[in-house]
């Protein structure tokens, strides 16, 4: 029997297989505002847009945990539901293959209206970063496999480059200027050593016995002074020395 009131509908575990189902649903219950589907085995969204538009004008919420949804054209649809801001999707087999910031980031950005994803919010830059990111996704397809929600981001966007692969590694060399009085000379230094081995190593370099050694760093990259390398147990990448900066040797006074 119609319920034109209805606002909140559980059919959690209710064995649902059948699209058929669903659409009786919307039918009954026209003011639905949430419809929580969990835990059912409903494997497609057998309806056109305009349809879905018509059979759920008001529904705002959804969650369809665990359902049997397989094919991204069937979350395209959700798009249709015109008051739509909340959904739940998580253990469904489209999503199996992909890793969780993938598979959050290319369902915000096939869900252009929704504000909570999996009950969490999403900020207007999450949002941004996803709709980014899925068309960098979906850069090497075939014009045949880009779905229609790559087209509208382009439009927005534009076609964005590849993000370029940056080398995270911890970096255990390089080449820097040591200064002596009005000698330079470029020396290889070990980054995982101390301040007390580099000593060691300069000490042919400079002529100075280790005692009588004070040893100045200075960035290149910055505006900053000279910064003295005190501490004799402290390695030297924990001062992030890059290929091109200088150590400064200078007597210890007398």
């Amino acid at each position: 029997m119609p319920c034109p009131t209805l606002r909140l509908l559980h059919i959690t575990d209710n064995n649902l297989h059948e699209w058929n189902e669903v659409r009786k649903i919307g039918s009954m219950f026209p003011a639905l505002d949430t419809l929580v589907m969990a835990n059912n085995n409903l494997n497609s969204i057998q309806e056109s847009g305009e349809i879905l538009h018509r059979l759920f004008p008001n529904l705002r919420s959804i969650n369809l945990h665990n359902s049997g949804l397989n094919r991204w054209e069937d979350i395209e649809k959700l798009t249709f539901l015109p008051k739509l801001e909340e959904v739940r999707l998580q253990g469904i087999p489209l999503l199996q293959t992909y890793t969780s910031t993938e598979r959050r980031s290319l369902m915000i950005a096939q869900l252009p209206s929704v504000t909570s994803l999996n009950g969490s919010v999403v900020t207007d830059g999450e949002r941004e970063d996803a709709e980014r990111f899925f068309i960098r996704y979906h850069l090497d397809h075939s014009e045949e496999e880009l779905p229609h929600r790559y087209h509208c981001l382009v439009t927005k966007y534009g076609k964005l480059a590849p993000l370029a692969e940056i080398d995270l590694r911890p970096r255990f060399h390089a080449k820097v200027e040591v200064r002596f009085e009005d000698k330079v000379e470029q020396v290889s230094i070990r980054l995982d050593q101390t301040v007390a081995e580099l000593k060691k190593q300069l000490k042919t370099v400079v002529q100075l016995p280790t005692n009588n050694m004070r040893l100045y760093y200075i960035d290149k990259g910055t505006a900053y002074g000279p910064d003295e390398l005190k501490y004799s147990a402290r390695a030297l990448h924990s001062y992030s020395i890059q290929d091109g900066d200088e150590i400064l040797v200078v007597p210890k006074a007398k």
